[in-house]
Formats: structure tokens, sequence, C-alpha cells
């Protein structure tokens, strides 16, 4: 008889599909949840620039090229414009203030000379001719009350005699009233002269101050004509050494034109261009420093030029101590111009990551020193040495400081 066989619940194949779909599930599971999903790239650790991250000392502070200048410049101008007729000091030469320098000629401006000096001679000729009248009109004057004061003190003298001798019965009447009469005339010519002498006299005064002035006038343009030809002739303002003169005989020169410069040799400074980014931050008394024979000089800021070209702006550096002797004139010298004093703080050095990541991540290498794990920090003050890190990154931590270029952002390096 035949037996009813049960079919079993769990074959071997049900187990293994299910067993193969749980798999499928947990790896499916692990993919979306528990996989590590950083980018990865392999690298050579060889190639790569590896710094330790330090707690020194730090002072921020940019390289700035200063040309080092006299300490006094005096620029030479033509006054008035003119032909060089005569060159008596060439360039480089060291000259004494008010020591000729060149001379030039300018026909029109000597003929107008000629002309304004004539005019200028005639009128104060006439100025002077003209006082010289009122002063004889005044001593005219004078004489003719001199004359009239003697006339009426005869007269009087005559009437007083001629009164008395008719209370007398000395003399007639008519004899008394002409004396009366010739007195009375004569008294009244002297008071008429009198007080027209006074009346010319302030008239004469003013009219003699007035003259004297514009003799004084004219006197002062006559020297200022004089002043202006002598202008001709270029003079040192200062003493020191004449540079940038080229000028030679024949040339024309403009007026206003610059001839040259004098600069004074008993000191120098330096005259540096900031990029304009600094502007904000520079201020005068701001202190730089350079290494030169071996030995540092200090300098500060002693004039800032607030006109900007070309990205930058322009200031005038004095030393605080002596200058070096072997300075000349010209020579480039770079500086550390200081923003900040030295102090303690945490530092990396400066390296090309900076372009990639602009100081705001870099590549920490793990304990194990088998891969750099990308980490978010943040950059403060800089010099042309170091960065000082500000947070993201503890003393002793290794990073990667060389470039980036590559590297892709990927989030992790896996050193081969």
């Amino acid at each position: 008889m035949d037996r009813v066989i049960e079919k079993k619940k769990w074959t071997p194949k049900k187990i293994a599909t299910i067993a193969g779909a749980t798999l499928f599930g947990l790896f499916i599971i692990y993919l979306l949840f528990f996989r590590d999903k950083s980018s990865r790239l392999y690298v050579e650790k060889d190639k790569l620039t590896i710094a330790r991250v330090e707690q020194g000392r730090f002072q921020e502070f940019i390289p700035i090229d200063g040309v080092v200048q006299p300490l006094v410049t005096i620029y030479v101008d033509a006054v008035f414009g003119g032909r060089v007729e005569e060159i008596y000091i060439r360039d480089g030469a060291m000259v004494s203030e008010g020591e000729k320098i060149l001379r030039l000629s300018n026909l029109s401006m000597e003929m107008q000379y000629i002309q304004q000096e004539n005019h200028a001679l005639e009128v104060l000729n006439n100025y002077q001719n003209t006082q010289l009248s009122l002063e004889q009109n005044k001593f005219a004057l004078e004489r003719q009350l001199a004359d009239l004061d003697y006339q009426l003190d005869f007269a009087r003298k005559d009437f007083n005699r001629k009164k008395q001798f008719y209370e007398e019965n000395v003399i007639s009447l008519e004899e008394y009233e002409n004396a009366e009469r010739d007195f009375n005339y004569a008294l009244k010519r002297y008071d008429i002269a009198l007080r027209t002498m006074r009346h010319d006299s302030l008239y004469t005064a003013t009219q003699l101050k007035s003259i004297k002035e514009s003799i004084s006038r004219m006197q002062e343009n006559i020297r200022m004509l004089n002043r202006n030809l002598d202008n001709l002739v270029i003079r040192a303002p200062i003493s020191g050494q004449l540079s940038s003169f080229n000028s030679e005989v024949g040339e024309t020169k403009n007026a206003g034109e610059n001839l040259g410069q004098i600069d004074q040799t008993d000191g120098y400074k330096l005259r540096a261009r900031i990029d304009e980014r600094y502007v904000s931050r520079t201020h005068i008394g701001q202190n730089a420093e350079f290494e030169y024979g071996g030995k540092s000089y200090r300098l500060e800021i002693s004039k800032i030029y607030s006109n900007i070209t070309g990205g930058a702006f322009e200031v005038d550096l004095h030393f605080i101590d002596k200058a070096p002797e072997a300075l000349r004139r010209g020579q480039t010298i770079q500086l550390r111009l200081q923003f900040s004093g030295v102090s303690e703080a945490l530092i990396i050095p400066r390296g090309g990551f900076y372009q990639e990541t602009g100081g705001n991540w870099i590549y920490v290498l793990d304990a194990a020193g088998n891969q750099a794990i990308k980490r978010n920090i943040r950059i403060g003050r800089q010099n042309i040495h170091h960065y000082e890190v500000v947070e993201g990154l503890l003393p002793g931590e290794e990073v990667i400081v060389s470039s980036y270029d590559g590297f892709g952002r990927k989030d992790r390096l896996i050193f081969r």
C-alpha cells in the first residue's frame, strides 16, 4: 500500500534563497547607512611636504621693497623758459647753496624787460619832476608869505605911529586914514596868503606822499624785473649733490620744466610701495626692519602718500638709528613691515595649500601616519614664514602644507 510523503517546509533551496536575500538586504543597509562614503585618493607620501603644528613665537609682518632715497631732495625747475646758453656744473657734482648751475636766454623776455624798464624810468622821471615842482611851489609860497609878513609889519608900525601923531594933531586925517587903509590891506593879503599856504601845504603833503609811494612801487617793479632776469640764471637752492641733470647748450627749456634735483647726502630714507589691502592698517610711526651686513636696522613710517596707483600706495620710512654707511641712492632693500608685536601662537609653515583652500581647511595626518583627512580650520594672521591657526588644529598634529593641485578636494588621502 502506497504511503503519502509529506512535503518539507524548509528545503535547502528555500533556506539558501532566504539566506541570500537576507545577506543582500544587509549589504544594501550597509551601503546606505554604514559604509564610509568619504571620497579618497591614493597619493605618494614622499612627494608631499608634511609639517608639524607648533606652539611658538609669532609676529605678523609683510615683506615690502624699499628704494633708498636721500633724506632731503629739492627739485630744480626753470622759472622762465629759454635757451640754454651756458652750463657751469655737470650732473653728479657737489654744489653749494646759491652756486650757478646754468644760464638761459630769453630774447622776448629781455626785450619786454627793456621796454618796461624804459617806461618805468619815464614814469619815475615824471613823478620826480612833479615832486620837484610841488616842492618849488611850496618854497615860493613860503617866500611870498615872508614878503607879506614883512609888508604887514611895516604897515602896522606905520599905522601905529600915525595914529599917535593924529591923536596929537601932528598929521592930517587923510594921512591917518591912508595909513589905516594900507595896514588893513596888508593884513588881508597876509591872511589870504596864510590860508592859501595852509591849503597848499595839505595838498602838497598829500601829493608828495602819493608820489613817494608811486616812486617806491615803480622802483620795486624795476627790481622785480631785474629779479626776473636773474631767474634766467639757475642757482642751487641748497647744498648737496646735483643729479638727473641732463641739459645741453642750445637746448630749449620750457617754463616750469624740471632741470634736475639736488640731494642732501647727509642721510637716507626708504620709499616703499604697499598693497592697497593694507592701507587701513598702515599708520605713521609703524615699525619695519631689515638685515644688512649682518646687522639689523629699524625704521618707522614717517609719511603716507594717499594716492593709490596700480593697486598700491607709497610710504616714506626714516631710520630710527643710524643708517648703514654702505647704502647708495637707488638701492633696493627688502623690509619686514610689522603689524604686531611678538606673541605666542599656534603656527604652521606657509605652503602651497593656501592657494587651494584659502586657509579654510587642510589635510591632517592620522595617528598612524597612513592617511590624511580633510579638516576645517581657521587661519588668522600671517607672515612670510608662518600662518597663525586660530582653530581646528592641536599642537603636535601633522598637516600637509604643499600644493593640493590634483587632489580634487578629496575627503581622504591614502598614502602608499
